[in-house]
């Protein structure tokens, strides 16, 4: 009897939780048709960051609910299904996020795509790349001598500490220690990195300490 209730209140809480996001939805698809009108007289990520600061201002539950449907319906790939704190900022449109996806509060988010499941702490900053200011031309101003912007790849079931700077792809199931700097790719699923730059200290599936020692670089 006490498990059918609770597969009852599982249920109810399921389908109260899918009937939310469906009215935030309808809640921001006004939103969404205002951002593509506006979108066509000026820069798309441009106007599209305007909306995404706008947003972010948006305290508790209603803000998260919000920002979450606006996302879904604005950014390629990108499931309703997602956390964004207060405070935090996407830059670029061309940035998808998967289902189960939580970004702390006071967090840029540049052109990238999250996987399902990852962890993002607080003040977190993700780049689009480690090349979007050239500055060989010493007799060039560097705001005047461009860049390459890069879609950075983060996999799912990753944990990006407090205060990160991630520039770089980063391979599913690591973690990247609060405070760390990673400005190149960590393509080993499952590493622990540390450090500015960041360095690998161990791997999270090595299965002996040899392996844990073999993971160290």
């Amino acid at each position: 009897m006490l498990g059918f209730k609770l597969d009852w209140t599982v249920s109810n809480m399921r389908t109260l939780k899918r009937f939310l996001k469906l009215v935030f939805l309808a809640l921001a698809f006004p939103l969404h048709l205002l951002f593509l009108l506006c979108a066509q007289f000026g820069d798309t990520d441009g106007v599209f960051m305007s909306f995404s600061q706008g947003l972010s201002l948006i305290p508790g539950k209603f803000g998260t609910y919000l920002r979450a449907a606006f996302y879904h319906l604005a950014c390629p790939a990108t499931s309703d299904e997602i956390s964004v704190g207060f405070l935090t900022i996407l830059s670029h449109r061309n940035t998808s996020i998967a289902r189960g996806v939580y970004i702390g509060p006071q967090c840029n988010i540049g052109m990238c795509s999250i996987g399902e499941n990852t962890l993002i702490g607080s003040g977190a900053h993700i780049l689009s790349g480690n090349r979007q200011h050239d500055f060989a031309d010493s007799k060039k101003p560097i705001q005047e001598q461009g860049g390459i912007f890069e879609k950075v790849h983060i996999g799912a079931d990753c944990w990006i500490g407090n205060s990160t700077v991630i520039m770089a792809t980063v391979a599913d199931g690591c973690i990247v220690a609060a405070g760390s700097v990673l400005n190149k790719t960590a393509d080993t699923v499952g590493d622990v990195l540390v450090g500015n730059p960041s360095r690998t200290i161990r791997n999270r599936f090595a299965e002996s300490p040899r392996d844990q020692q073999g993971a160290i670089k």
